[in-house]
């Protein structure tokens, strides 16, 4: 840490076995006491500074004693062991503090918009802001410290031990059909325009094609996806493509590369991780990135209630893919006010237009709900033992259409932990670490805006079920992907898939079933009929997978200069204005919205 430049040593590794050794010491002030001591820090720790106090070295006193916080400062001195008693057991340098002989200070600090400590709040537009200041503090210090040796461990394991190549892809490049929207760089061609890629994917492929084999990369990535919460313009993927492999491959790949790298301080993780197909986790879970940290699994009650009087359950059973299912909220009634149980149940019918009946199950063990008088005593039995109710637990009915029902109940689980804990019932171990592999998603599914026409689920080149690959002719509808997805506590934190390989087979994906422009991936499609290899790989989120695993709020505290909620730079202004003439080159002219032409004119 401390070859090639001039001080003796960090501000956090003095100790005992240090004490009587000059050293020399860079840092910013921490803090400074009654003109006796100050605290010096730098990215490793802190160390106490002694000012001295005889006149032979006033001097060094008025130095110190002037030094604005935040000033960096250069003190040279003699480690000592603290007085008896006055030990610092919180500090790792708490046993010793260094007597200064000499100091320099080499900047000073202006009055500073918030103070360099992590308990200080600070609202998140002004960290961004002054982002340079925000980066002193000690949890950024440590999620950016962490981040980078993660990454080396995953470089070692991907390129030391199993031959991977490292290779860099363009970031100017052309529009891709389908998925999120890109972000567009004007050429000085009129009217053509590049497109920063949302993934190296197309080239990852080429790669195989060119037979490389075996290939990585730490991928910066672009989208624009506008205002949404917690996501980034612009992030980071650890970026994954392998020849001859299949999925099991893929996934015991990713197994090892997160044991090898994972964080010693964040304990062991175990393999291989648990799989569950799509339809398991829509079914259990209502949603195809499920936690399962904690149990409240959706139950499937339909042939307890299949035969009541009760005319909407009836109707709901009579759609195609009708069902009645529910969760239950261990001690919902000790936890939950009614206010949260009406919250609940608006969340429900707002977002999924989906009606909530709730059940409780009384001190006496019978059952409290505007159901219970239409259902007999077997029936109100069996449903006690199909959710295994105990006294004070709140049960959360829905029914109707399968996959409305379903989503609406994951949501409203993830909800009803969010109130427990709140209220003080520990269900989510925040240390434990759940991965799962969620495999077997549909290749297709209905577009939002037209339910008549098909969207890849993952993306166009991603190849179908070899159990399902005829239906990929006669009913796209019904064919499986080898698509798969790696979630962590709830949250996706990878997807790949197996590729097509096949010319024919993609050229029909994209013109018949997506009914897309063929034209715009010519050159893909072209290089898969130069002996293509069968290939798939891996895409982790290394944002969000970093911010699980330090538990941070926001994938903004694990990178260096994220933009902000809305996609700006708040620090350097970003994006800017340009001239009318810089423009020129480019052929663009922007048309003013008349409010914005007459701000501009004022």
């Amino acid at each position: 840490l401390n070859s090639f430049v001039t001080r003796t040593n960090t501000c956090g590794e003095l100790r005992s076995a240090h004490v009587g050794q000059r050293v020399t010491l860079f840092g910013w002030v921490q803090y400074q006491r009654q003109d006796l001591f100050l605290v010096l820090r730098d990215f490793q720790g802190l160390t106490q500074i002694i000012i001295p106090q005889d006149e032979a070295h006033s001097h060094v006193k008025k130095l110190l004693s002037s030094a604005p916080v935040e000033s960096v400062v250069r003190v040279t001195g003699i480690v000592t062991p603290r007085p008896p008693g006055q030990e610092n057991p919180k500090m790792p340098t708490g046993d010793i503090e260094v007597k200064a002989e000499t100091a320099e200070i080499l900047n000073s600090c202006k009055k500073l918009p918030f103070e360099i400590k992590d308990f200080i709040k600070k609202s998140e537009s002004l960290r961004m802001q002054y982002r340079y200041l925000d980066l002193r503090s000690s949890h950024l210090q440590h999620n950016l410290r962490l981040r980078s040796r993660l990454v080396m461990r995953m470089r070692e394991y991907l390129c030391n031990l199993h031959g991977f190549v490292d290779v860099e892809t363009p970031t100017l490049f052309k529009r891709t059909p389908g998925g999120a929207k890109e972000f567009l760089v004007p050429s000085r061609e009129v009217g053509k325009f590049y497109s920063l890629p949302q993934s190296p994917q197309q080239f990852k492929q080429l790669l195989m094609i060119g037979g490389l084999d075996r290939y990585f990369q730490v991928a910066r990535c672009y989208r624009d996806e506008g205002s949404r919460p917690d996501r980034q313009p612009e992030f980071t993927q650890i970026d994954i493509e392998m020849s001859f492999v299949d999925q099991a491959g893929i996934q015991r790949l990713v197994e090892g590369l997160l044991q090898y790298s994972w964080p010693e301080e964040r304990g062991s993780i175990t393999t291989p991780f648990p799989s569950m197909t799509y339809e398991e986790a829509l079914a259990e879970y209502g949603t195809d990135k499920p936690d399962t940290r904690f149990g409240m699994k959706i139950v499937d009650i339909s042939d307890v209630l299949r035969q009541s009087d009760i005319q909407f359950l009836q109707n709901a059973l009579s759609y195609p893919r009708g069902t009645i299912r529910a969760i239950c909220v261990p001690q919902g009634v000790r936890y939950l006010k009614n206010k949260d149980l009406v919250s609940l149940k608006e969340s429900a019918k707002s977002q999924f237009n989906q009606e909530i009946v709730e059940i409780i199950r009384r001190p006496d063990g019978s059952l409290k709900s505007l159901l219970t008088k239409f259902l007999g005593e077997k029936q109100q039995l069996d449903l006690i033992q199909a959710l295994n109710l105990q006294v004070d637990d709140v049960v959360l009915l829905a029914a109707g259409e399968h996959k409305q029902v379903c989503s609406a109940l994951g949501s409203l689980r993830l909800l009803s932990a969010n109130l427990l804990e709140a209220a003080g019932l520990a269900l989510r171990d925040p240390t434990a670490f759940h991965f799962l592999w969620v495999v077997d998603f549909p290749l297709f599914l209905p577009k939002a805006g037209n339910p008549t026409e098909l969207e890849s689920a993952h993306h166009p080149f991603t190849a179908p079920h070899p159990s399902d690959a005829s239906l990929l002719y006669s009913d796209p509808t019904k064919v499986r992907s080898q698509h798969y997805d790696l979630v962590l506590n709830g949250n996706e934190v990878g997807g790949g898939s197996i590729r097509i390989h096949s010319a024919e087979q993609q050229r029909f994906v994209l013109e018949k079933v997506l009914k897309e422009d063929s034209e715009v991936l010519s050159h893909l499609l072209e290089a898969l009929e130069f002996g293509a290899p069968p290939h798939g790989g891996i895409a982790l989120g290394l944002d969000r997978l970093i911010s699980l695993i330090v538990d941070a709020p926001s994938i903004r505290d694990v990178i260096a200069f994220p933009k902000s909620f809305r996609g700006r730079d708040l620090m350097a202004n970003a994006p800017d204005y340009v001239t009318p003439e810089e423009l020129e080159l480019y052929h663009i002219q922007v048309s003013w919205p008349l409010e914005e032409k007459e701000a501009k004119k004022n």
